[in-house]
């Protein structure tokens, strides 16, 4: 038998896996978006994937394995999102529109993958997912700082740490209320959440903080 023939079979096989793994997840997706984390069940994913629970269990042991890889890889996928939306930015840019570009990218993402939040801060998630979640709110706070620096380059650092976990605290309210609308709602609520940011954030940046030339700090409306 030729080689690449002995070759292909094992392939094949860890491919149709990986499709099986990624239709397992997208069902645990839907089923915490549903119901929360902790009243689901590997029936219920198993049933949504539309495979027995036999199945799901060649795969995953529980719930809580199928959690962890979950949020594994949505932890990574932030981490990218996050990396490139608070990248550092000239510090001529008007406000609104750091602001709008930032929150555009987040809500992008949370809009995508709903499931993010209710895994990250919804009850009873596993201890590995809020280490991850604590490790990853972490490092946000640290980019945000970095991010504001630019547009506050003279305040002390436990001012740019305050206003850092005051600026995610609000997104983090206001994306609990995007995530419950849809379509033109959610969009307004979107621009609610932009117009509050930076009415927050104005006063302090041209606070004698150190507000550069050329810098807006007019709300959109």
């Amino acid at each position: 038998m030729p080689a690449n023939e002995e070759k292909d079979p094992p392939r094949r096989r860890q491919a149709r896996g990986e499709r099986r793994i990624a239709q397992l997840l997208e069902a645990a997706a839907s089923v915490f978006c549903t119901t929360g984390y902790t009243a689901a069940s590997t029936n219920a994913i198993a049933r949504e994937a539309g495979v027995s629970p036999g199945t799901l269990y060649q795969f995953f042991p529980n719930k809580e394995a199928i959690a962890i890889e979950l949020g594994g890889r949505l932890v990574h996928e932030m981490q990218e999102t996050y990396g490139e939306a608070l990248a550092p930015v000239d510090p001529t840019t008007p406000l609104e529109q750091a602001v709008g570009t930032i929150v555009d990218r987040f809500i992008d993402f949370n809009c995508r993958h709903p499931v993010f939040f209710a895994l990250m801060h919804g009850p009873d998630i596993p201890g590995r997912i809020a280490e991850q979640h604590d490790a990853l709110h972490t490092t946000l706070v640290a980019r945000v700082e970095n991010l504001l620096r630019s547009f506050m380059p003279e305040a002390p650092q436990a001012a740019i740490t305050r206003v850092a976990h005051m600026a995610l605290g609000m997104y983090m309210a206001g994306l609990e209320l995007v995530l419950a609308h849809d379509g033109a709602e959610r969009d307004a609520y979107v621009q609610e959440l932009k117009n509050a940011l930076v009415r927050y954030l104005a006063p302090l940046v041209g606070a004698g903080l150190g507000l550069p030339d050329g810098l807006t700090t007019t709300p959109t409306p």
